[in-house]
């Protein structure tokens, strides 16, 4: 009888990849986690107890067929594994380097419950889909027949280039719209290379360009080209633009140089990593060498300004948050991360007002935490005569962000819109009242993860599909 491979979690512990000292890993960009050698991985996997209700996949986004790769990974299958792990999931490297998983399929496991320690879903889900690239197991999208209709979608964000993926798959005439002059969306520009670097992204990019996907980049619907024009070219439109627009911050001074938007920060970042001249990186606009950094926000966006300006040379680096650190929204992991790269984390803590132009500091009050609010988090409250300035020479505003009035820009009064700016579309397919107009991701559901936003593109890839089916079935009778 075969040794049994599973349930190896009693013997063995928990064990990451090999993480580069804070050290060294700060004065680059370059990932900070090491690849799991076959036998660690191997290792690693064979943890996995097997649940008869596995948890890790029901509280995946994409429900992930995880407890079958970790076995097929265990026992040394790794083509299988992989090939598994795509079939419910487009981009398995990408979500297994940026995913929060101690909050979703890690956080879930039966294991950890027991005091065990989780699994390393994360990782052997990024090591078998990087050995897939390095080892040629990666298949080049061929439809088995091309399709007359055409379907243009508008964002080449995750959630629009897994739409892509799954419709060229079915042969259908794909083009991609975005505005920035490289693909990937947040992926390309809002994600530091230390946590996802950039040869990932634009393997994938190549991927569906060698598939027949065009991209036409540097455009802006609604000047560029208008979005009924876009309509009337195409059978079907997705609406994958995601969420851009940053939420300010009020109170006295907070029009003064210096204070700047998270994702421009980013951006400028990710560009000149790409090799690309910025002009406002250059003239320190964007830039946090040799300067004192505030960011305010406590989500993973923040995580990624703190992180960025600490391997941008700042002299020091703080981050103010609300409430404590059980409460913030933010990957702990990321937490530890950061602190260990020296950031400071000034836990309950809330923005005032800043003084100086350009800035020179942030006016700070302390806060306590109150009763619950309606999401059951205990709610901030303010604490008479605990103000103080925090010095600053650079300020970024992580505070999350709101959608654009797509509307207005589009000149489409018809577009259906929530109260919140997002668009209105049907759960689980992406159809809006406008026909034959779909929309996918943040855009739908505002600011989440990646991991949604793949989900959102292929479920509303799939009802594109069907709807075209439908369509010939008609024609047929």
């Amino acid at each position: 009888m075969a040794k049994q491979p599973m349930l190896k979690f009693v013997d063995l512990a928990r064990d990451m990849p090999v993480k580069r000292a804070a050290d060294a890993r700060k004065s680059d960009f370059d990932e900070i986690y090491a690849e799991f050698a076959d036998a660690k991985a191997a290792e690693q996997a064979s943890r996995c107890s097997q649940c008869g209700v596995p948890y890790c996949q029901t509280h995946c986004p994409l429900h992930n067929n995880i407890p079958d790769w970790l076995r097929m990974t265990a026992m040394g299958r790794l083509k299988e594994a992989y090939e598994l792990s795509q079939e419910t999931n487009t981009f398995p490297e990408i979500c297994g380097r940026i995913c929060p998983q101690d909050r979703l399929c890690e956080g879930n496991c039966v294991i950890e419950q027991a005091g065990h320690g989780t699994v390393t879903i994360g990782s052997v889900e990024k090591y078998i889909t990087d050995k897939a690239w390095d080892e040629g197991w990666v298949q080049e999208i061929v439809p088995r027949a091309e399709r007359s209709e055409s379907v243009g979608i508008i964002g080449a964000g995750p959630a629009g280039m897994a739409a892509a993926d799954v419709l060229r798959r079915a042969g259908v005439q794909v083009t991609i719209y975005d505005r920035h002059d490289r693909a990937g969306g947040l992926l390309t520009y809002g994600i530091p290379g230390f946590k996802l670097e950039k040869d990932v992204v634009m393997r994938r990019v190549a991927q569906l360009e060698r598939a027949g996907v065009k991209f036409v980049l540097n455009c802006n619907i609604g000047t560029d080209l208008s979005f009924q024009a876009l309509r009337g070219q195409h059978d079907a439109v997705l609406i994958a633009t995601g969420v851009y627009k940053t939420r300010d911050l009020k109170g006295p001074g907070a029009g003064a140089t210096g204070i700047v938007a998270a994702l421009d920060y980013l951006t400028a970042s990710n560009k000149v990593g790409f090799g690309d001249e910025v002009e406002a990186y250059d003239n320190g606009t964007l830039n946090a060498k040799g300067k004192k950094v505030v960011v305010i926000g406590g989500g993973d966006t923040a995580m990624d300004c703190l992180r960025t300006a600490i391997r941008q040379g700042a002299t020091s680096v703080k981050c103010l948050y609300r409430r404590d650190r059980a409460n913030m929204p933010g990957s702990q992991r990321e937490v530890a991360n950061a602190e260990e790269e020296g950031v400071i984390f000034v836990w309950q803590t809330n923005p005032k007002g800043f003084t100086g132009n350009p800035v020179a500091g942030v006016v700070v009050q302390r806060m306590k935490l109150g009763d619950p609010d309606a999401t059951g988090r205990q709610s901030p409250e303010p604490i008479e005569g605990s103000d103080y300035v925090e010095d600053a020479d650079l300020v970024i505003k992580a505070l999350g962000f709101d959608p654009e009035d797509l509307a207005q820009a589009w000149d489409e009064p018809e577009l259906p819109v929530s109260g919140w700016g997002t668009v209105l579309a049907e759960f689980n397919t992406g159809v809006t009242e406008l026909a034959d107009v779909y929309a996918a991701g943040d855009i739908v559901r505002g600011a989440s993860l990646v991991v949604w936003a793949i989900r959102d593109g292929r479920d509303s890839a799939a009802a594109i599909l069907s709807s075209f089916d439908a369509v010939r079935e008609i024609a047929a009778e």
